[in-house]
This record gives structure tokens, sequence and C-alpha cells, in this order.
């Protein structure tokens, strides 16, 4: 498959609601991942753990997705997301997730997007 063609597999598979299981199969075990591009999460166990502590603490409501761009082995992805955090008030969240690709695989992704 194409870069393009494993975004957009991590696209759908995030929209139907299979954020854990599309993260075993698209990325890395060496990946490194952050927030806002503080504080590295360095390897695949580390991020899944991150992840599994997103899903349990958030009630997911809407996800859209608005511009994609790939040019070679990097991708950008608008997301939208309407959330609950746990025990907090319904959200929408705003980000872009910047990734690069290598072997069919994310080796690096940085969520941007404003806490305020």
């Amino acid at each position: 498959m194409s870069i393009r063609e494993n975004v957009q597999a991590v696209i759908d598979g995030t929209l139907r609601g299979e954020i854990l299981e599309t993260f075993e199969a698209y990325y890395a075990d060496d990946v490194v991942m952050s927030e806002n591009g503080v504080e590295d999460r360095v390897g695949k166990d580390a991020n899944r753990v991150f992840e599994e502590q997103f899903v349990a603490n958030v009630t997911f409501h809407a996800a859209r997705v608005g511009r994609v761009v790939v040019d070679g082995d990097q991708a950008a992805v608008e997301w939208e997301f309407e959330m609950t955090p746990k025990g907090g008030a319904r959200i929408t969240q705003r980000q872009v997730a910047f990734q690069t690709w290598k072997d069919g695989k994310v080796v690096r992704e940085v969520f941007y997007y404003n806490k305020g």
C-alpha cells in the first residue's frame, strides 16, 4: 500500500472507533509520539499505554477529518473530535496529526492542538 492509502486506513480506523486496533496495525515498534512536540514518548509499548489511557478516559461522540496532506513520507491530517473527558464537560478538540512514515508504519507522530 502507498503512504496515502495507509494514511486513509488510519483515518478510516479512527472514524470507526478502532483507535487501538489501528494503532497496533499501523505504528512501528520504535514509534516516537508527542503532544504539541513536548516530551517524546518512545516505543510502541509506551505509546500503547498512553493511547489505552486516553481511550479509557473519554467518551467519543463524533470525529471529522478536514484537510489531508501527503508529501513523500510525511502526512498531516486535520481532525475535529467531539468528546467528553471522564468527569468533565463535552468539548470539541481540533488538532493536526503530523506523521512520518517508513515501511508502511508511522515512525513519528506529533499532535498539535490548543490546550486552552
